[in-house]
């Protein structure tokens, strides 16, 4: 099995003797020994066994193995959540004492992860803005251990070149830390540019319906051993049942995919032609600034589009308010198409400062394209527009 579909569709938990054609939901807590001495070979690691399903569950084994081939990674571990995750995949490497450099175009629970928490345990930062790639090397210092990016980011959909990225990793004996989480393993492989560990919140696009919670955290085996041991004594620990449902959803993620980045790219087509847009940013929009690195790191433009409404924040208060189909939620990734104000949601604990400098003014919109017919999308976007 070689194409992304057929391993997302045939990647399987052994059958029980029950020979199911779909793996059952393993809602257990623990699992039995033969004997006294598998108990003990199993918790040494001399053999290989489910001991408890805070540390592993076959729900959750199919998920990763399936996540683990389309992302080219040779190990990974699943979370109940994606904050889990990259909480995890930094907490892993990182003690008093160290630094991280960072994109400074982050999720706002990752930016409050870097700037509230890390600093409790003596952990330093510094930020990079997106369109200054030279300061990269330039705030390299002798305590840095990681680089930690998303790209395209949120919700700016600005990108970072990988390629370059992974270079200068390797150069200084980095970890090279990629959030994922737009894309998916379907429209880009961060491991390909050089990436050591990539992240996911399987709560988008993976799950790709609303339902559930997961994310996962993905790499090399020396490095996953080590999320591996904080995660177990930690217990961010995915529930089987939305393990089931994860590597189910992986099944069906290449056909939605296209279907999301088509209708992304006809709503960008048609909000740049909008007299109440100021600008519209997307991947695979020629006007995007780094449209030729998206064609290069990207297989296609990805499922969100966002855009300035002309007016601010009551015009774009005043939009939202107007749409008549559309979602008002902060998810992402949903068969529903989803509005999103990120000024006053998921990034309102940024100071204004800090919003503009990551380029999310008062007006700007972010949707999620969902999987309705493209002309509904746009006849409920365009009304709301007036």
């Amino acid at each position: 099995m070689s194409k992304f579909e057929t391993i997302a569709i045939r990647t399987q938990s052994e059958r029980t003797q029950h020979r199911e054609h779909t793996a059952p939901i393993f809602a257990t807590s623990s699992f039995v020994f033969e004997d006294a001495e598998q108990a003990r070979a199993t918790f040494a690691g001399e053999i290989e066994g489910n001991i408890y399903s805070r540390y592993s569950n076959p729900n959750n084994d199919e998920f990763i193995d399936k996540m683990c081939l389309l992302e080219g990674t040779e190990e990974g571990i699943s979370t109940s959540s994606g904050m889990a995750a990259m909480f995890t995949s930094i907490a892993s490497f990182l003690k008093s004492g160290d630094h991280i450099l960072a994109s400074r175009s982050l999720f706002g629970s990752t930016h409050q992860i870097i700037t509230e928490l890390l600093p409790r345990w003596g952990i330093t930062h510094t930020y990079v803005d997106i369109d200054q790639p030279e300061d990269w090397e330039k705030n390299i210092q002798p305590n840095t251990k990681m680089i930690f990016v998303e790209s395209p980011s949120n919700p700016a959909l600005d990108l970072i070149d990988l390629e370059a990225l992974g270079k200068l990793s390797k150069a200084h004996g980095l970890i090279l830390n990629v959030d994922n989480c737009f894309t998916t393993p379907y429209l880009q492989n961060p491991v390909k540019f050089g990436a050591d560990i990539v992240t996911h919140s399987a709560t988008k696009f993976i799950d790709g319906q609303g339902r559930v919670l997961g994310g996962a955290v993905l790499g090399r085996a020396d490095l996953i051993q080590e999320v591996r041991f904080m995660a177990r004594h930690t217990g961010p620990a995915l529930s089987p049942f939305h393990g089931w449902i994860l590597s189910k959803s992986l099944e069906t993620l290449s056909v939605r995919m296209d279907k999301h980045c088509q209708n992304a790219l006809a709503l960008a087509q048609f909000l740049e032609e909008q007299a109440h847009v100021n600008f519209v940013k997307y991947p695979f929009l020629p006007s995007h600034p780094q449209y030729a690195l998206a064609q290069k790191q990207m297989r296609a433009g990805g499922g969100l589009v966002t855009f300035e409404v002309k007016g601010g924040q009551a015009k774009a208060q005043k939009f939202l308010n107007q749409l008549k189909m559309l979602s008002l939620t902060s998810n992402l990734g949903d068969t529903r198409s989803i509005a999103t104000h990120p000024a006053s949601t998921t990034h309102s604990k940024l100071s204004p400062e800090q919003r503009q400098r990551v380029g999310i003014s008062e007006g700007l919109v972010r949707i999620s394209v969902g999987l309705e017919h493209i002309e509904d999308i746009l006849e409920d976007i365009a009304q709301a527009l007036v």
